[in-house]
């Protein structure tokens, strides 16, 4: 009798933890949606590209600042856009990364948005209707915008393509040894021709992101599921933000025998020259990708501008904050992959135009800072300062009295 008694009695119990789980969880379920509180997953795997923004999805993103963000029905961070071009219009397509996507800021404050505006007012686009489509998506590199121009952006029939270029990352990101990651596409040399490696549709990790669709259902409808995710993601932003502070480290002391130097970190690495064959290799992979680009844009008759954005640190507006950086990495410049972009773009007659030097300018006679939010203004992405000069240089090229009309 007394064993029956604890069986019911631990039954019961259990039922009550179990009844406790599920009420706290619905009213914190109904709590979230009566704050207005939705995070829901913006990517999803995709067959060419190893990720893509999902379409139709709507919600906040707040691991830099704050900011309700809408994706179209075609999968951009933009407007809805028909396929076929209106009479009297000039299309440009916009390639890049997050700085392109720009989740960080309301579409009105991106610089595609903004430059749109601003090139309609120009002499040489006089008369003319502009649209500017966003094909950009966070951690892309430029294998997976030359496959984005290949899949996507030809159907809209664009004028112009721009890709802007994000030196802190880009080159990197071209090379499985840099990046880290087996779930993307690359592009490596064989006998002197680029080859897609797609080996990333056979991984374990893919395939399951891929198939796990019930998954996806509980990210899209539930508002708890969506805060433990932003949770977990905002402790892995937190980690990478520790690691981006290295940037403007404070001095460092006397090194000694015992004392070994500093480790330079990937994102530090691209403004020194290559000292090892993964570097040099990830430069010729990027310049090679680049040519294809402009290879693909010239077939199809369309204008072809490269542009290289800013890097926070490139950009701060305290002179001995970046003199400090440039002590810890060993270098004398801060524009050394825009120099060399610079000097690709001059052989292969690619239009190029680099912001952060001007930006930079900028920085120091306003004393503004062109990066980051809150707490981490000074790091992360351009805000909205950071977006309306870059619209301002942009269209200064672009309606420059030398730049012909497509």
């Amino acid at each position: 009798m007394t064993l029956k008694l604890n069986k019911r009695s631990r039954k019961r119990k259990l039922l009550l933890v179990l009844f406790g789980v599920m009420f706290g969880l619905l009213m914190t379920e109904a709590f979230l949606r009566v704050a207005g509180y939705s995070a829901p997953l913006f990517y999803t795997p995709d067959y060419f590209r190893g990720v893509a923004l999902r379409p139709n999805v709507a919600g906040t993103y707040q691991r830099e600042g704050r900011n309700y963000v809408h994706i179209n029905s075609a999968g951009l961070r933009d407007r809805e856009h028909s396929i076929v071009k209106p009479s009297n219009t000039i299309r440009i397509a916009l390639l890049g990364d997050s700085y392109c996507e720009a989740l960080q800021v309301p579409m009105e404050q991106t610089f595609w948005w903004l430059l749109k505006q601003k090139l309609e007012s120009c002499d040489q686009f006089a008369g003319k209707h502009l649209e500017i489509i966003n094909f950009g998506v966070s951690g892309y590199g430029t294998g997976q915008e030359l496959i984005t121009l290949q899949q996507q952006v030809w159907q809209y029939s664009p004028d112009i393509v721009m890709l802007l270029v994000t030196t802190n990352n880009d080159i990197s990101d071209n090379m499985r040894l840099l990046k880290k990651t087996d779930q993307i596409p690359y592009f490596y040399y064989r006998d002197n021709k680029l080859i897609m490696d797609d080996s990333f549709r056979n991984s374990t990790a893919f395939r399951w992101r891929a198939v796990n669709q019930a998954g996806a259902w509980f990210r899209d409808n539930l508002r708890t599921v969506q805060l433990l995710n932003e949770v977990h993601l905002l402790i892995k932003t937190k980690l990478d933000e520790r690691r981006a502070r290295n940037q403007t480290p404070a001095p460092a002391p006397a090194q000694t025998a015992k004392q070994p130097a500093p480790e330079i970190t990937v994102e530090n690495m691209i403004y020194l020259e290559p000292r090892d064959a993964v570097w040099n290799e990830a430069w010729r992979v990027t310049e090679g990708l680049l040519k294809e680009i402009q290879s693909e844009v010239n077939q199809k008759r369309a204008q072809f501008v490269l542009v290289a954005g800013s890097n926070p640190i490139q950009v701060h507006p305290n002179r001995a904050v970046r003199e400090r950086f440039q002590s810890y990495v060993g270098t004398g410049n801060l524009f050394y992959p825009d120099f060399r972009l610079a000097q690709f773009a001059n052989r292969e007659q690619i239009d190029f135009l680099d912001l952060a030097q001007p930006m930079q300018t900028y920085a120091d006679e306003k004393k503004v800072f062109l990066h980051g939010f809150g707490k981490e203004t000074g790091n992360g992405h351009w805000n909205a300062d950071g977006h309306r000069l870059a619209a301002e240089l942009i269209e200064q090229k672009m309606c420059s009295e030398d730049n012909s009309q497509p």
